[in-house]
């Protein structure tokens, strides 16, 4: 009887095995706004947001979700940094109209070598971090 059982489990395992590796999930990391911030053309209030991201090098498909929703979506460059970020950080800059708006225009995300980079020809970026503790 054992036998069977063993058998089984493995069966079951054998078939699902390749399945896992289909089934990839988007890369994701976690930001909070502590002002107001556009990403693309969405303005975006102060509060914590899941960051979601499917690609490699410069074309990359970003989703920010809050409680479950996607509330923007843009395109974005995939750069890795020589080391792990040691917080999560969003660097914002001046919108491009100069007006007092905030532009994020990268977000690096604690232990993780990849940051997102959303405007490339943003210059002055002001850095906002969030140390949790890690």
């Amino acid at each position: 009887m054992n036998a069977i059982k063993y058998l089984m489990l493995s069966a079951a395992f054998t078939l699902l095995l390749p399945a896992m590796g289909f089934a990839k999930n988007p890369d994701h990391g976690t930001m909070r706004l502590d002002q107001a911030a556009a990403i693309g053309s969405t303005q975006l209030q102060p509060g914590t947001y899941k960051v979601e991201w499917n690609g490699t090098g410069s074309d990359v498909h970003v989703n920010i979700l809050t409680h479950n929703k996607t509330v923007a979506s843009t395109t974005a460059q995939l750069k890795t940094n020589d080391t792990p970020a040691s917080q999560d950080a969003v660097v914002m800059a001046p919108a491009p109209d100069n007006s007092s708006q905030k532009q994020i225009s990268e977000i690096d995300f604690c232990k993780h070598e990849e940051a997102l980079v959303f405007n490339s020809n943003a210059a002055n970026g002001t850095s906002q971090t969030m140390d949790r503790g890690r």
